[in-house]
């Protein structure tokens, strides 16, 4: 009976992975081709079909060549490879018109095309899971790793991104499993090369699949600096002295800190490799376009040119230039506070809770905080650095602290009360009375599964919107497009259930103000084109809106959220749809397309 009570929380394991597919999959089915799923389809099929990275910019081609991967049972699926978009041109977007054609143009079945390439994703997703589950039983112990695996794959932003041909999922899951292969490097006794080469695979995956992870790097470097590890070298040293020897040993092993830098240092040096490794050895002549020192490195070749300007485009983003929207107010320079109210709005409420109270009880125990600063220190750094960036388009740039704070808060299901006080480990080992073990084990496993079971109804509260997920405290999805716009709520996702829409309410045509690079056409849509963001035929109205702003023609006008608010235009110019702003949508196609009926 002890037993099954231990391993209960494991019979979830099954038949939650089973649920997770069938959501997954469900939802994903309905939803179509986001906004930059075309591009990373684009990049990672051509990369496969022709071994050429050249499309592989600002995103590496690891995470999307995986996705990819499936197509190649489509024979018949055509590259353009014959336009001018394949020989950068034009040179600053030349890879969305390769995207635009190859969906669009070149192919007329989209459907299986997206279908097989968001599969992949949804194994990484499981994936990151399985990740999380070893760090957590690692570092904590078995009752941890069931909940850190069982909460991480069913949150909902996780769920949402987990189903989309992005790189989002990937680089958050090879960029965990970077991190912990170099923790258990950190941990090992000596040099353990075995480790070392594992650390330095996981940090050149991660790094690969996604240029953001290189965040990380000077983050590491602070981690490696820092005492929180098990010492192997401080066992082996006692080992030593017990044996006399402690002189020889002390000759031979550095400090630990200067080993762990050494170790971290030759493995980012091995994770160059692998990432070239991913680029497929590119070799060919640089081709920066900013203003800076590295244009003169023009006309010289080296090692993944796409790379290196893929970085400096990147770092160009972040820099500024691109609308932001937080709470009814636009910036081009971004929001101190994005990140912050993103996250309190949009992360479960359950993990908002319990994150305080497992800091508290974590930290303060002397045992477990070592390691609870090793998973929370780079949560908040990434954090803070997030809030730096200009770059605010979306939740989804914090889903990598999600796996650090889920494998957190999983410690505090492996704590016991011994002798008064918090301890980790399993019961057998500690001493306590009879009520201190009955009370805590009943606290802790309510908790939890209270935890579980508000996550279940939050995904079953929105599905198939897992996109849109806003929390409780936030007003949830319904309030969610006066908070935060674009990928937090409205990718283009919805197209396809607009369709649907038209049909049960037999409506056969509507002015459509889209945001989103689907093409409505191509869904058998009936529609007039009105100012939005994406397709030029949409983009193209801001300046001659097709209707009177002030007194709309009657009609049924489907606009999405995010050109509901005008992203494109000026703060002190947003004149085109200020009357729909004003006024109740009288529908909805889930939460990122409004309906108004004008008599």
């Amino acid at each position: 009976m002890e037993r099954w009570r231990f391993r209960r929380p494991f019979a979830l394991v099954i038949p939650a992975v089973l649920l997770f597919w069938f959501l997954a999959l469900n939802s994903m089915v309905g939803d179509s081709p986001t906004v930059d799923e075309q591009n990373h389809l684009a990049r990672g099929l051509a990369f496969v079909r022709t071994g050429d990275p050249r499309l592989s910019l600002e995103h590496p081609p690891l995470t999307n060549a995986l996705s990819a991967l499936p197509l190649l049972t489509l024979p018949d699926v055509r590259l353009p490879l014959d336009d001018a978009s394949w020989e950068r041109q034009p040179p600053d977007v030349y890879w969305y018109r390769f995207a635009e054609k190859l969906l669009w143009e070149y192919n007329d079945d989209v459907t299986p095309m997206l279908f097989l390439a968001r599969l992949p994703i949804l194994f990484l997703t499981l994936g990151l899971a399985l990740v999380a589950f070893h760090f957590a039983r690692e570092m904590w112990g078995r009752p941890s790793a069931i909940w850190a695996f069982l909460l991480l794959l069913f949150d909902p932003n996780v769920l949402a991104h987990g189903r989309y041909t992005t790189t989002d999922i990937g680089g958050t899951a090879f960029l965990f499993l970077a991190t912990y292969l170099l923790w258990r490097m950190w941990r090992a006794e000596g040099w353990n090369w075995r480790r070392w080469l594992w650390a330095g695979l996981g940090m050149g995956l991660a790094f690969g699949s996604k240029l953001s992870t290189l965040v990380f790097v000077p983050i590491f470097g602070v981690m490696a600096a820092l005492p929180l590890y098990e010492e192997g070298t401080a066992k082996a040293q006692r080992t030593q002295r017990k044996e006399g020897d402690q002189s020889a040993f002390i000759r031979v092993n550095p400090p630990p800190i200067l080993q762990r830098l050494g170790q971290f240092l030759t493995a980012g040096l091995l994770s160059i490799l692998v990432v070239w490794a991913i680029f497929g050895f590119e070799w060919g002549t640089f081709f920066f376009r900013g203003d800076g020192l590295l244009v003169g490195l023009n006309g010289w070749r080296g090692p993944m040119p796409t790379f290196w300007a893929g970085l400096e485009q990147v770092l160009t983003i972040s820099g500024g230039g691109r609308p932001s929207f937080l709470l009814g107010h636009f910036s081009n320079t971004g929001f101190l506070a994005y990140f912050p109210v993103a996250f309190a709005v949009k992360t479960p409420v359950a993990l908002l809770i319990l994150l305080p109270v497992t800091a508290v009880i974590l930290l303060k125990t002397k045992s477990t905080r070592r390691q609870s600063l090793f998973l929370l220190l780079p949560a908040a750094f990434y954090f803070l650095f997030s809030m730096q960036s200009a770059l605010n388009i979306g939740y989804r740039h914090l889903l990598p602290i999600l796996p650090f704070l889920y494998v957190f808060v999983s410690g505090l299901a492996s704590m016991r009360v011994a002798s008064g006080k918090w301890q980790v480990g399993s019961g057998k080992r500690l001493r306590k009375t009879q009520d201190e073990r009955r009370k805590t084990h009943h606290v802790l496993r309510f908790t939890f599964y209270v935890f579980f079971v508000s996550l279940l109804i939050a995904d079953f509260a929105i599905h198939p919107h897992y996109l849109s997920y806003f929390n409780v405290l936030a007003g949830g999805p319904e309030n969610g497009r006066n908070l935060l716009i674009d990928s937090n709520i409205d990718w283009g996702q919805d197209l396809l259930r607009l369709r649907d829409w038209m049909e049960e309410n037999e409506v056969e045509s509507v002015k459509l103000g889209w945001f989103g690079t689907a093409v409505p056409d191509y869904y058998g849509i009936a529609y007039e084109p009105l100012p939005g963001v994406g397709l030029h035929q949409f983009y193209s109205l801001w300046g001659d809106p097709p209707f009177n702003p002030l007194e709309p023609e009657p009609g049924v006008y489907a606009i999405s959220v995010t050109s509901l608010w005008e992203m494109p235009l000026p703060d002190d110019q947003k004149y085109v749809y200020p009357w729909f702003r004003a006024h109740t949508p009288d529908d909805r196609v889930g939460y990122s397309i409004l309906i108004y009926r004008v008599p």
